[in-house]
């Protein structure tokens, strides 16, 4: 099973940017999906972005569309989660997974890391 580790949250005014990491430990990142998952206070998990690594395709939440963007580094075994302008409303915890559809981000048999805090204050 792929050990993902998120990093790079942290407490930004709105407005203000953010870099998040997931660094695969184990394997590399040689997977069909990789995605971007967070889960707001009082919220169900939701899927903000999934990469499509055969065909490039990327998917975005309509509520992050323009302001988020990912990307995945193959030499670092990384992928990343550029979040700009960033708003109150996307406080949350952010995980990464691989092989999940953002779509199934309440699968039960899926699992889930420490995940990494966004905290944006107006």
């Amino acid at each position: 099973q792929v050990h993902l580790v998120e990093s790079g949250g942290g407490s930004v005014q709105s407005g203000g940017s953010l870099r998040l990491s997931c660094t695969a430990s184990k394997f590399s990142l040689d997977y069909f999906i990789l995605g971007w998952f967070r889960q707001a206070p009082g919220k169900e998990r939701e899927g903000v972005s999934c990469l499509s690594t055969s065909d490039g395709d990327i998917y975005y939440a309509d509520s992050v569309k323009g302001r988020f963007t990912i990307s995945v580094d193959n030499a670092k075994n990384t992928m990343y989660l550029q979040l700009n302008n960033l708003k109150p409303e996307d406080t949350g915890v952010y995980y990464c997974a691989a092989d999940l559809l953002c779509s199934d981000a309440l699968n039960p048999s899926a699992s889930w890391g420490q995940g990494t805090q966004v905290t944006v204050f107006s």
